[in-house]
């Protein structure tokens, strides 16, 4: 891999951390204040998920799980969020019903959704292994991609 995917892994993963952990008020900022106390694993399963898709974006193999990547994302991101403070999450099901369902799940929410993204970072790996070794006789594009199936 090329010095300049190591570069751009390094800065979605930096970039990702300041602007999800600003976003969901983890740390005390001017921007957004949060109305639920952290649980402490919040701020561990944030570096990990954007530690993840740093590498899932260091990976240079075009277009190779990133629905996969992004539900694991957004699981994630709801998981470490502040339930109340989610304007869209509030309007939809309502301050009760956030505190009541999703308030105890989302330490679940926010692990399923950082396993979720690494098995979308192994099926991209996994591409990248195929696509780069000399053994590969077929081009890229005739190639089977890898799927979880396969991958797990």
């Amino acid at each position: 891999m090329a010095i300049g995917a190591y570069a751009r892994g390094a800065f979605v993963a930096i970039g990702s951390f300041i602007m999800f952990g600003t976003v969901a008020a983890l740390w005390a900022n001017p921007l957004f204040i949060r109305m639920t106390p952290t649980g402490g694993f919040e701020v561990v399963l944030l570096a990990l998920q954007a530690l993840l898709l740093g590498v899932y974006v260091a990976i240079p193999v075009p277009s190779c799980g990133l629905k996969l990547a992004s539900v694991g994302g957004i699981a994630s991101y709801i998981g470490i969020a502040c339930p109340v403070c989610n304007k869209l999450l509030l309007f939809v099901f309502g301050a009760n019903s956030l505190l009541i369902y999703l308030e105890p799940m989302r330490l679940y929410l926010a692990v399923g959704g950082a396993l979720v993204t690494m098995v979308a970072v192994s099926i991209r790996w996994r591409n990248y292994q195929a696509v780069s070794s000399p053994q590969s006789s077929l081009p890229f594009r005739d190639q089977l991609p890898a799927t979880a199936l396969n991958v797990l």
